[in-house]
C-alpha cells in the first residue's frame, strides 16, 4: 500500500475520513454576531474536538450557523462526533453567556436539533464499484486466482 497525502496509519487500520458538517443555531437566531463571540465558539470547539480526536480541517462559525470539515478515526460513529460537537459547545458557550439563553433560547438549546453531514473522497461512486467489480479479473499480489466470469 502507497503513503497517500491525508492518509492516517494508526495501530491496526488506515484510514482517510473527511466529513462536511454544517449546524444552524435554534430558530436561526442570529448569535455569533461579534468577533468575540466568534471566536468563544471556535476555541470550545477545538477544545472539544481535542479531547474526542477529532481533526478540524477547517472550521467557519457564522452568525446562525457553523460549518465544519472533520476528520476522526474510523471507531467513533459521525453521529457520536456530532453529539459531542453540538451538545459540549451548547453547553459550555451558554454556561458562559447566560444572558444569550435568557435572551434568544427560551428553550435552553443553542443548536436546532437537525445537521447535515457528508462524506468526501477523491474517487467517486463509480470508481469505487468498478475497482471492486474487477478485482477478480486483475492480477492480485495476495494470488487469488483469476476467475472467468460468465
Amino acid at each position: 500500500m502507497s503513503k497517500e497525502e491525508g492518509t492516517i496509519y494508526a495501530n491496526g487500520y488506515v484510514y482517510k475520513f473527511h466529513f462536511h458538517l454544517i449546524w444552524v443555531t435554534k430558530y436561526r437566531n442570529k448569535t455569533f454576531t461579534n468577533p468575540i463571540l466568534v471566536r468563544e465558539m471556535e476555541d470550545i470547539l477545538k477544545h472539544i474536538s481535542e479531547l474526542n480526536n477529532i481533526t478540524i480541517e477547517n472550521m467557519e462559525v457564522m452568525p446562525d450557523y457553523v460549518h465544519m470539515l472533520i476528520s476522526f478515526k474510523p471507531k467513533n460513529s459521525p453521529t457520536n462526533i456530532v453529539k459531542a460537537l453540538k451538545g459540549g459547545s451548547a453547553r459550555l458557550f451558554l454556561k458562559q453567556h447566560p444572558e444569550i439563553r435568557q435572551r434568544q433560547f427560551w428553550g435552553g438549546n443553542l443548536w436546532s436539533r437537525s445537521y447535515y453531514m457528508s462524506t468526501l473522497g477523491n474517487m467517486s461512486k463509480e470508481t469505487v464499484a468498478n475497482y471492486i467489480n474487477d478485482q477478480r479479473n486483475t492480477r492480485s499480489k495476495a494470488g487469488r486466482p483469476k476467475i472467468e466470469r460468465k
